[in-house]
């Protein structure tokens, strides 16, 4: 039984991953990279060097802020003027240094980053998932550049250099150091300092260019934000490094330091706001001056910012324009894929401006022979769009004039266009790729739809039905791969792009769900219409940017509002049991939800209206004080609550009696505790001197607690997976012993909430306190709608009965129970939408920025694969795992293995006794599997549902000035739900049901059916 509808649930599944790989290969493209490198045999692509060598100090995270003499109103006193040392130079000698807020394109990692400063070029949305994967550079480089000229690197720092430049320095000039470990605030940056220092004294200068990568300030900004402490000890730090530099500089060295990116207010980095894409950039020379002339370059050619909560504008650059300015001052070629425009003001020689034209025109040749190239590539079709209006403005600079400030436009306005062009190619689509996997979405949520509806029809005949429909979708799914092989045969020619295997993926899937489809009807009704608006308001949403925006605000609001059906149910109940129950337990969920919504984190387009909950401040990522009161209460009290809500139905016995209290609430503790310790540790609150201890304490403890719940409470669950007890009567002269079963109301919702609970420690250990609690209520909240929906169900039977000629029947329990009405998809909307409320409570959004990266060393003090990835998805998706894994309780709770006295035909009354009790006890088997596999499917159907509407959206609105910053993010935020919703479904039906039911079927006879 439980291979059938592990495979409905599986090709669910296969549907899904189709529909999301071909959507996603056509929306989210990558950039072609030309192996093509600038030569330079006639000279004319190179100036004559102004400087021998030069030395380039990256200070990750360095935000523009952090330097400018004109911070932000008020300033801060951690983090504004500190670093002092740009800004004095600037302006006792502004012929010799230039300071600029330099825009890093993002997505705003390291890794990207570092391949933009090098090459010149730009990154794609999807380069972001290179940053813990990355791969050597083959595009041309400074570095590969310096190489060809015979010069020397040297590099100390951040290693991921290493991973994309690991044959480009000298051997005996390469300190690299490990780049993940947030944690250590030090050790990469003394290792700098070390290795930094030793070759700026060397009299020789063994060095032609010097990389220097500190990672300081970016830890202090993961691990505390920007405004602690620590922060301003690092920038006084670095202060103190530049300006021992400068004082060992030569004349013949130039000296540039920046930051790769900046960070947010809270000192993460990796989206596209203001202040993750600002970065300083700081350019020195102390020998010659880089201008040497009293008339300025023409202000067209300055672009001007205002940085946020300033009223002084600021010099603004693109941060790769770096590139083409550094390679021309050493005396290299600009490398081939270069798309930066060179600094006016560095080569601003006399008052002409001739250095700089000459610059600019070798910058211009350079950008248009690559795009020459690109035209002519495989990808080339991507510059059609934009391909006129970067030929008329190429026409625009081979016209001559006599007024030099026409050609600097000119040329300058050339390098804009390109750089425009190719920001737009690089979010190019594949129309074609991204409808067939529309269609697939489509229909395989039709035919979702269609298994829902066919096995709610076949009730408890539903292992047939399901033998007659799988049989189907498995002939029109293998009809489907052959209909693919031929039309990628036929058509491959005439569709580039699409790839024999795209054409399986597209018709395997979409010929099975229409076969599905007609095989079983979607029915109409208006029960399944009732259900349903909730799920389309949520869908149609995201065709807003605003209401993309507030989905975290908008999620409690449908979230209540989903169960007020139920809850108007709690006035006209027929007993008043019922009503106190439904009206009680619907006030409970709906006071946890509003809880949970006190818990926020703000995304940057929330400005002024949304305040950080989540942590202490928007600037400090530490735990609210409040939080740190009530992590460990709520550890010792949430296996109390479990324990009451099982009471209810006396089914807190068996192995919840050992689980609870001996395996979770040890595991909540130590949970709760290691998050403590980590805040006690960043917060300095013992003294440096006692952070290594409480790293040891903090990692053994995380451990335990995994360890605890996952392997302890898994092995207890396995081998007794019942929370029953037996209570035996004295016998009454004449008649037999009595045996009560204590907790069989509920013999098989009550090990489900115990192996649930497995799944519920290891995510509350991966969670940093503020999600603790919120998990908490969380759980309370799936208790409290698991017992409306338990209660709106008697009073729907109770109704039901009295409907019928034959009421007395209510007299008879087993009649009654084996009569309870069927799961309804408004019994699965709540906790669906409980799902993402959840994962918007526990501190995440739909942005990159949102990861919360100290997960990765629960476990590990320093970045080890593949435990470090496991505990940031585990603290990203892992509160929304838990409600997926949840869904079969709505099918569960309250059910008992009643016996079938349904009366049998003369013919069919088997002789054999034990024949005739197994068949009594397969009924309620089958029931309770039916019905949990409806729930998984309703589940999986609602984020299928939303997955839809997100791809539709970012497909119609992939023009949308929003689309890489809104629509793009939500789509693959909608990807991760889809999976995580299936991924607990599978896990929740193929082994916490199967294994239940095996043993409550043993128990009370039943054979291993």
């Amino acid at each position: 039984m439980s291979s059938k509808r592990l495979v409905l649930l599986f090709w669910i599944f296969f549907i899904h991953t189709a529909g999301i790989y071909l959507f996603t290969r056509g929306f989210l493209l990558t950039r072609l990279s030309l192996p093509d490198y600038t030569t330079c045999s006639d000279q004319k692509c190179i100036l004559e060097p102004t400087h021998k060598r030069a030395v380039l100090l990256i200070i990750d995270s360095l935000r523009f802020d952090f330097v400018t003499p004109d911070p932000p109103n008020p300033p801060s006193r951690y983090h504004h003027n500190i670093l002092t040392l740009p800004r004095e130079l600037t302006a006792s000698r502004p012929k010799h240094s230039y300071l600029f807020n330099a825009y890093a394109d993002p997505p705003t990692t390291t890794l990207q980053r570092i391949k933009g400063l090098t090459t010149g070029s730009l990154p794609t949305f999807v380069d972001v998932g290179n940053n813990f994967g990355a791969s050597s550079i083959a595009e041309d480089s400074i570095l590969k550049q310096l190489h060809v000229a015979g010069k020397k690197s040297a590099f100390m720092g951040d290693d991921t250099w290493m991973s994309v430049f690991p044959d480009s320095f000298e051997p005996n000039m390469t300190f690299p150091y490990d780049s993940f470990n947030v944690e250590d605030l030090h050790t990469v940056d003394e290792g700098v300092i070390e290795h930094l220092f030793p070759l700026l004294e060397d009299p020789n200068k063994s060095f032609d260019f010097l990389i220097g990568h500190f990672l300081g300030v970016d830890h202090v900004g993961h691990r505390v934000g920007p405004d602690h402490p620590s922060m301003k000890a690092k920038l006084s730090q670095m202060n103190d490094v530049l300006t021992r530099v400068v004082d060992l500089l030569d004349d013949d060295t130039l000296l540039v330091v920046l930051g790769d990116h900046g960070m947010d207010r809270s000192g993460d980095h990796g989206g596209d706001s203001v202040l993750e894409t600002s970065a300083a950039l700081w350019v020195y020379s102390k020998g010659p001056a880089f201008s040497q002339a009293r008339v300025p370059p023409p202000s067209g050619l300055l672009r001007y910012t205002y940085f946020p909560g300033t009223t002084v504008r600021h010099r603004n650059i693109q941060q790769i324009d770096i590139l083409p300015t550094l390679s021309l001052l050493l005396g290299l070629p600009i490398p081939y894929n270069n798309l930066g425009t060179v600094i006016p003001e560095l080569f601003w020689r006399d008052s002409k401006g001739t250095g700089y034209s000459r610059a600019l025109e070798i910058n211009s040749v350079q950008i248009k022979t690559y795009l020459d190239t690109y035209r002519s590539s495989p990808s080339g079709g991507e510059l059609d769009h934009s391909w006129q209006s970067i030929e008329a403005a190429w026409a625009a600079t081979r016209a001559t004039s006599s007024i030099q400030d026409s050609n600097f436009i000119k040329f300058s306005n050339f390098n804009w266009v390109a750089l425009g062009a190719c920001r737009s190619m690089w979010a190019q689509f594949n129309p074609l790729l991204m409808g067939l996997g529309l269609a697939v979405l489509g229909m395989g949520l039709l035919a979702t739809w269609s298994a829902w509806s066919g096995l709610k029809e076949a009730e408890n005949d539903w292992y047939d039905w399901l033998d007659m429909y799988l049989g189907r979708l498995l002939r029109g799914m293998a009809g489907g791969a052959i209909i693919g092989v031929v039309a990628s045969l036929l058509f491959s020619s005439y569709t580039p792009g699409i790839d024999p295997l795209d054409y399986t993926l597209f018709f395997a899937p979409l010929l099975s769900s229409i076969v599905g489809i007609i095989s079983s009807p979607p029915k109409i009704s208006f029960q399944s219409l009732s259900s349903t608006p909730i799920l389309i308001l949520h869908t149609f949403a995201f065709f807003s940017n605003s209401f993309t925006f507030w989905e975290d605000r908008i999620a409690p609001f449908l979230l209540i509002s989903s169960i007020v059906p139920s809850a108007l149910v709690g006035f006209t109940a027929p007993v008043a049991r019922l009503r106190y129950r439904i009206l009680g337990f619907s006030l409970l969920f709906a006071v946890c939800v509003r809880a949970m919504a006190i818990s926020t984190v703000c995304r940057e387009e929330q400005g002024p209206y949304c305040h950080v909950t989540f942590y202490a401040s928007s600037s400090v990522p530490s735990p609210p004080l409040l939080v740190l009161v009530l992590a460990i209460p709520a550890a010792l009290g949430l296996p109390y609550a479990m324990t009451c809500f099982l009471r209810i139905s006396r089914s807190d016995v068996g192995v919840a009696r050992s689980f609870l209290p001996l395996i979770l609430q040890p595991s909540l503790i130590a949970g709760a505790t290691v998050w403590t310790l980590e805040w006690a540790d960043s917060a300095g609150i013992l003294g440096q001197e006692w952070a290594p201890l409480l790293r040891i304490i903090r990692t053994g403890t995380a451990r335990m607690a995994l360890s605890v719940a996952l392997f302890g409470g898994g092995f207890l669950w396995w081998a007794v997976p019942i929370c029953l007890d037996f209570e035996a009567r004295e016998a009454v002269p004449g008649q037999n012993r009595q045996v009560n079963v204590i907790g069989y109301a509920n013999a098989f919702g009550s090990p489900y909430l115990i192996f649930w609970g497995i799944g519920l420690g290891v995510v509350y250990a991966a969670t940093q306190l503020t999600g603790q609690i919120v998990i908490g209520l969380a759980t309370i909240a799936l208790l409290s709608w698991l017992e409306v929906v338990d209660s709106v169900r008697d009073a729907r039977s109770i109704e039901a009965q009295f409907a019928k000629a034959t009421p007395s029947a209510l007299l008879n329990a087993e009649a009654s129970a084996t009569t309870s009405p069927p799961i309804r998809f408004s019994d699965i909307v709540p906790v669906a939408l409980l799902g993402i409320h959840v994962f918007f409570s526990t501190g995440h959004q739909s942005t990159i920025s949102s990861i919360q990266w100290k997960s990765a060393f629960l476990v590990t003090a320093k970045l080890v694969y593949p435990w470090s990835a496991v505990t940031v998805v585990l603290n990203s998706l892992g509160p929304s795992f838990l409600m997926a894994l949840a869904a079969p309780l709505l099918a569960l709770w309250n059910r008992a293995p009643v016996m079938n006295i349904t009366p049998q035909a003369p013919q069919e009354k088997p002789k054999d006794k034990d024949t005739q009790v197994e068949q009594q006890l397969v009924a309620a088997d089958i029931q309770v599997k039916g019905e949990s596999t409806l729930a998984g499917v309703g589940y999986m159907a609602y984020y299928a549902t939303l997955l839809l509407g997100t791809a539709v959206s970012a497909a119609i609105l992939r023009r949308h000035l929003m689309v890489w910053k809104v629509f793009a993010p939500r789509f693959m935020a909608g990807v991760l739900g889809v999976v995580v919703a299936d991924v607990g479904v599978l896990l929740g039906v193929g082994i916490g049901v199967e294994r239940i039911t095996f043993r409550v079927g043993r128990m009370f006879g039943k054979g291993d059916n």
